[in-house]
């Protein structure tokens, strides 16, 4: 069965000593209320969580599914039960307000919980994961008496939330949506539509479960100005709060995936089914966007999850695995064979997935702390740089993390050898769950458009250069004995500056110019966040003594040695442009011969 111990000790360097969240929590009235001991806390529960009551249903909840019969989806044996317990837990509200029964806990801390419970289960973090989703876009645009019906149950676990945005035709682009709004006498509005690839559309883990619904009212505007956001609950909700009649709507079926298959993935049928508008008509793509920069940071913490759990299981097989000898005379002589440590090419794999691992993490609590800043600041200076950091992150977040991450899990299956293909290793499922994080959310081509289109030619660079700037502030002050990192990252930001001048010129010639190098772009702009984090992780570590600080520092040189390197050969591809992916005719593709 594999293995998964949660990684505490990093957590907690990533936590305390590197971005000394403390100091940072309690210099804000708002999160005041928040010490390293608590959090510590937290996340020791949260590893007892996921590693006593989730992981053993990894490998079950994928073998059985979700399944749908005559309109009804029920969830994997155990699943209710281990959901039953995370809501009595509180942890459905650990980073909601207060107001509404949560413990109001920062985003740099719940990336990490988050992160263990994506190493065990992704399949079964994603039903909570939708409803805190969903409670964040209610919070910032509901009415008040909105709210105050649907988040207390929300976060405490009775009721579940979605996300209804993808139709059959109209996946990113949402501004052709055909599901229609058509206004009742009594405010409420009749929805008609369906949606596909929703997450927890239906499942038995709660009593009800209200629908975040994007849809048309007649006579909206043409495309994404025209979109509106409506409430649309499985059960009406009466007066008094109890649940009324059942609304017209209905699972279809769910689809049969390649992973994650214990989440129940369903098409949605809205047949005149009774919704209410949030917020304001035409100005719901707005709302679903605050829910979603949320959950594609949450995506990379997916990437994260599945890279921490393959490495941990693919060290421990190549510390046991006993095969061949090394080159320099045998290393366990009292044994027929050395372990595959021995073997170069076996620790470049597992140490490029553990750098993989520190750097993704540090960056998810980074991305979370300038979350943290535009909630909870009352600076409004700190809350617009923070807001034009997340901008420019996110798709980084999403898509680098991702990426990187499936690489990491695929070089840990690789260490396996054949084991790796099969079943009870875990590697496989590993994969299959992995996968989709690359697509859901906005694919990763689409995050490296977001990237260098509206994040970077739109603003002609500023929030690079703000980015940039901060990289150089902070390098610049480390110390002569962490040159080799010093050198690496503000050379690296000198690249990834000109490389960004480069893009915004050919642009202007060439408008196809920035779709053929946005993953390469994207790609860069990771590279050079993954050095700015181990540049921080190695002045955190520096002053301290023992292994596993001074392990932190050896790490960063292979990052330096091994992996930045890959940054001029995507420079490279940037500047090759698009007039060689652009030449072939559209015949060409599907001509054969």
């Amino acid at each position: 069965m594999p293995i998964y111990n949660a990684p505490l000790a990093d957590m907690k360097f990533i936590l305390n000593d590197v971005f000394q969240a403390e100091k940072f929590w309690q210099k804000n009235e708002n999160l005041a209320h928040l010490d390293a001991a608590t959090a510590e806390a937290i996340l020791e529960e949260m590893a007892k969580f996921s590693q006593n009551v989730t992981l053993p249903l990894n490998r079950t909840g994928d073998e059985e599914g979700a399944k749908y019969d005559n309109g009804t989806v029920t969830t994997p044996a155990g699943f209710k039960a281990a959901f039953q317990q995370y809501a009595e837990g509180g942890w459905i509200g650990l980073g909601a307000d207060a107001e509404w029964g949560g413990q109001e806990m920062p985003k740099m801390l719940t990336v990490l919980s988050d992160e263990m419970l994506f190493a065990t289960n992704p399949s079964f973090m994603l039903y909570p994961l939708l409803s805190v989703g969903a409670g964040m876009a209610l919070n910032s645009y509901a009415s008040q008496e909105q709210k105050e019906t649907y988040l207390p149950k929300i976060y405490t676990g009775e009721w579940a939330g979605t996300m209804c945005l993808t139709e059959p035709h109209a996946g990113t682009d949402l501004g052709i949506i055909k599901t229609k709004a058509e206004p009742n006498n009594d405010g409420s509005y009749n929805i008609t539509g369906t949606k596909i690839f929703i997450t927890g559309g239906d499942h038995d883990l709660t009593e009800n479960i209200i629908h975040l619904v994007l849809a048309k009212t007649p006579n909206a505007p043409a495309g994404s100005r025209g979109i509106s956001l409506f409430i649309v609950p499985k059960f009406l909700v009466n007066e008094d709060g109890s649940l009324g009649e059942r609304n017209p709507v209905n699972p279809g079926s769910i689809e049969h995936k390649m992973g994650i298959k214990a989440s129940a993935t369903c098409v949605m049928n809205f047949d005149a089914a009774k919704g209410f508008l949030v917020g304001k008509e035409n100005e719901g793509l707005a709302a679903m966007f605050v829910m979603m920069n949320y959950e594609r940071l949450s995506m990379g913490i997916q990437g994260l999850g599945a890279s921490e759990f393959a490495y941990q299981n693919a060290a421990q097989y190549a510390t046991d695995r006993i095969q061949g000898r090394s080159v320099t005379g045998a290393k366990s002589p009292d044994k027929v064979a050395d372990s595959i440590l021995v073997h170069g090419d076996v620790r470049r794999m597992l140490l490029n997935a553990r750098a993989n691992n520190e750097a993704s993490r540090a960056f998810a609590v980074y991305v979370g702390q300038q979350l943290d800043i535009t909630k909870f600041s009352t600076d409004p200076e700190a809350i617009k740089a923070a807001n034009n950091r997340v901008a420019l992150l996110t798709p980084i977040a999403k898509a680098y993390l991702t990426d990187t991450a499936f690489q990491a899990v695929l070089d840990a299956q690789m260490c396996f050898g054949g084991h790796g293909y099969i079943r009870e290793w875990g590697m496989e499922q590993c994969i299959r769950d992995l996968r989709i994080a690359q697509i859901y959310e906005g694919t990763n081509g689409v995050q490296s458009q977001d990237l260098i289109g509206r994040k970077t030619i739109k603003c002609e660079g500023e929030f690079l250069a703000e980015y940039i700037s901060e990289i150089r502030d902070f390098t610049n002050s480390l110390d002569a004995e962490l040159n080799f990192i010093k050198d690496a990252t503000l050379d690296a930001a000198t690249e990834v500056e000109s490389v960004t001048k480069y893009i915004l010129e050919a642009t202007q010639e060439n408008p196809e110019f920035p779709n053929s190098a946005a993953v390469d772009y994207l790609h860069v702009v990771g590279l050079l966040s993954f050095a700015y984090m181990f540049a921080r992780i190695a002045n955190a570590a520096k002053e301290k003594e023992g292994d596993f600080y001074q392990n932190k520092i050896a790490l960063a040189g292979y990052f330096v040695q091994r992996i930045l390197p890959e940054l001029s050969v995507r420079i490279t591809k940037v500047k090759a442009g698009s007039e060689v992916i652009m030449s072939f005719s559209e015949d060409y593709f599907t001509h054969q011969s």
